[in-house]
């Protein structure tokens, strides 16, 4: 048994503390959604393009309103994560998932370069992002080509320039996010069937990104599982904002597969890209997982911040990638959580879907 990290293959017992959804680098500028008209001068003008004292609680808020903020592939993003990195290591934190695929602009060298500058242990995915992050070639993709695409990404790697004369390959460890809308368009089909079928073949972890609407995971897994796809291996993200009502989350933990709350940190009145979700606090975002370990699927939880904008990184006046450790962990305990569930949530179970 393996985990597959951009420096190499480790044993699972080298995984320790593991963040399962985040991101160092993307585009995201199609997400762009016009803040309220009262507080619009707030945003991207001459003086409040960037983040300061003055703007920063709106774009909390607002966090899509600002492209300034959208922006999370420029440089001083990746400075910003190199030292968040280096935080979440010094409070504890071990190893992060990044889970940008294609689409939005995945940039394998600056995970490499966080790997290398921080030690801390990165695994990075392959898959496709929404249909409508993809460029016109590569929606005529078929099954086959995805599962090729797929299958070479995670076996054979990718050749990443470093310098005009220095490359490294780089292999991926697992599949995702595959990303969908609601409903799932072809596309996005097709992506979560080659999932499925590269999954069965090398037995590795997958990913999958629903829209936000209730039916969307258990729509996904359905395609998934009639592909051939091990429930074992999957993981459903963004269940925080995807299955408010505690009924319908416990049913889709019958399933079997992994059932991730991965937008800690994340506290808005009114969520841009759907506002009829009422988006939870942390602190309800603790009691679902204590709804989970009661109901015995303790060995199903994944936790994350699922960070793409510039606001959540400290450089920028957010809470980093250390926010779980710092802020959350000790509420867990406080709600009832003892040592051994904090380690099942942040060591185990990541290891037992990682590897293959």
């Amino acid at each position: 048994m393996k985990i597959r990290t951009v420096l190499g293959d480790i044993s699972p017992d080298q995984l320790k503390v593991t963040l399962t959804h985040e991101h160092f680098s993307l585009d995201f500028h199609k997400f762009y959604s016009e803040p309220p008209k009262q507080i619009k001068k707030f945003f991207n003008g001459e003086v409040n393009e960037k983040i300061h004292l003055k703007n920063v609680g709106f774009v909390r808020q607002y966090p899509y309103g600002s492209k300034f903020n959208i922006n999370f592939g420029d440089e001083e993003t990746h400075k910003a994560v190199i030292e968040d990195v280096k935080q979440y290591k010094e409070f504890g934190g071990n190893s992060i998932v990044e889970n940008t695929t294609h689409g939005i602009e995945r940039n394998l060298k600056l995970v490499y370069e966080v790997a290398q500058s921080t030690g801390v242990q990165i695994i990075c995915g392959t898959g496709h992002y929404l249909e409508m992050t993809q460029k016109p070639h590569t929606l005529n993709m078929s099954i086959e080509d995805m599962i090729v695409l797929y299958t070479n990404e995670i076996i054979n790697g990718v050749e990443v320039p470093l310098s005009p004369s220095e490359s490294v390959r780089i292999k991926c460890g697992f599949i995702g996010e595959v990303g969908s809308v609601f409903p799932i368009t072809d596309f996005e089909k097709k992506a979560i069937q080659a999932t499925a079928d590269v999954q069965s073949n090398l037995k590795c972890g997958v990913s999958f990104h629903p829209g936000r609407d209730s039916r969307a995971p258990f729509e996904i897994l359905r395609i998934y599982l009639e592909a051939g796809g091990d429930k074992s291996k999957c993981v459903m993200s963004h269940l925080d904002r995807t299955l408010l009502n505690d009924e319908k989350l416990l049913e889709f933990s019958d399933i079997g597969c992994y059932c991730q709350l991965d937008l800690f940190g994340t506290e808005v009145s009114w969520y841009q890209l759907n506002p009829q979700t009422d988006m939870p606090s942390d602190a309800q975002r603790v009691d679902r997982l204590k709804l989970l370990c009661d109901h015995g699927k303790l060995e199903r939880i994944l936790v994350s911040h699922d960070i793409h904008t510039k606001h959540r990184l400290t450089a920028f006046g957010g809470h980093g990638f250390a926010h779980l450790l710092n802020n959350v962990k000790p509420k867990m305990l406080l709600k009832g959580f003892n040592d051994d569930a904090l380690e099942t949530i942040f060591i185990k179970n990541p290891a037992n879907w990682l590897e293959f």
